[in-house]
């Protein structure tokens, strides 16, 4: 597992440069250039410099990280990017606020969203997909590796109807597996959070009583008897220091803890393990239209069925130019760059499929279109 290297060094400098990169305010100089949009321009760069900062999602955090110490470092050194994991739902307050040059969520701005940032910058909001991750269920205690659980039961265990693992219908999923008479303390973010979402989704289409109860969203109002952590920081740790935790969170984070994790039972009744295959093959299956409004739902095949996007999100207008360069340029090379595929499947992420790659990157260059 690689280390976060870039992780400090970007929240250190972030209070800073927070404004430094928004708008017409940045006193960046850069001389334009595509950003250095392969691994061919590494080392020498383009000649690009300048700040930008960027807020939202922990989902994709430590992939974030690695990208941009490789952009910054061997692709750009004249760059600087920082980006904030401060959650989804903080990340779109600071994108629409205006106080970040992008903005990071593992929900997609549905129409209002988009009309009211649209209305806050006097120009259309732009939204593009860059990864694909799954969230996993996960444990503190070796011998619950590989757990089998659905959707039905995990619904059941946060609304506190099951609250012991040696139960009946966690017995009948593991009839092979020595299960423990012991307490589950359910963890849930308590931030607002694009991780819950993808966790809720699921369980708002599989579920009918979790639909009826608590639906689908950032935040949700828990029962009693969970334990909330901001982040999904937080809540790895709320894992890993709590006997008895069961949480979800974003794979490479509970790769990183080295949490045990669920066996999830798919739409075809196949209890599949969080590979990078399986997340991959989740993603294949969703359907992505014109608009990249989209969830992944009912996942079936060799897919887990708890997968989601992250999306960024930039304006067609307002920025200068060498914010516009830096912003194009470095998700350009985060789509396009063979080394920024391999420091995902690294973490567990699943890259975009050339089709909509392709797709992805005609989204990208509406950055600041309408200037």
């Amino acid at each position: 597992m690689r280390n976060w290297r870039a992780k400090t060094a970007a929240l250190a400098a972030v209070s800073a440069l927070a404004l430094s990169a928004c708008g017409s305010d940045s006193d960046s100089d850069g001389n334009g250039g595509n950003g250095g949009s392969g691994d061919a321009a590494a080392s020498e760069g383009s000649g690009l410099s300048g700040t930008v900062t960027g807020a939202g999602a922990s989902f994709p955090d430590p992939l974030f990280q690695e990208w941009i110490a490789e952009y910054t470092q061997q692709v750009e050194p004249d760059v600087t990017i920082n980006y904030q994991s401060v959650g989804s739902g903080a990340g779109v307050e600071q994108f629409i606020g205006q106080s970040v040059a992008f903005g990071s969520s593992e929900e997609y701005l549905d129409d209002e969203a988009l009309e009211e940032a649209a209305g806050a910058r006097d120009c259309s909001a732009v939204q593009f997909p860059v990864v694909f991750g799954a969230v996993v269920i996960a444990f503190n205690d070796e011998a619950l590796d590989g757990l089998v659980l659905d959707a039905e039961t995990i619904a059941k265990i946060y609304d506190r109807e099951i609250t012991n693992y040696n139960d009946p219908a966690i017995a009948g999923l593991n009839p092979d597996m020595d299960l423990p008479d012991q307490e589950i303390l359910p963890v849930h973010r308590s931030d607002s959070s694009g991780t819950t979402f993808v966790f809720s989704n699921y369980l708002d289409k599989e579920v009918p009583a979790w639909s009826d109860t608590y639906g689908a969203s950032k935040e949700l109002e828990w029962a009693d008897g969970t334990l909330g952590g901001d982040g999904n920081q937080g809540v790895a740790q709320g894992i890993s220091q709590n006997p008895g935790a069961l949480g979800y969170v974003n794979q490479s984070f509970a790769l990183e803890a080295g949490l045990s994790v669920a066996h999830v039972v798919n739409a075809d009744g196949e209890a599949v393990a969080p590979t990078l295959e399986a997340t991959s093959a989740a993603s294949e299956e969703a359907e992505v239209p014109e608009n990249f409004q989209f969830t992944i739902d009912g996942i079936g095949g060799e897919g887990y069925p708890i997968a989601g996007t992250n999306w960024i999100f930039t304006y067609t207008c307002g920025y200068d130019e060498a914010t516009t360069d830096i912003l194009k340029g470095f998700w350009t090379w985060a789509l396009e760059s063979e080394r920024a595929d391999e420091l995902a499947n690294e973490l567990g992420y699943a890259p975009l499929g050339d089709e909509l790659t392709e797709r992805v990157l005609a989204e990208v260059e509406k950055t600041n279109s309408e200037a």
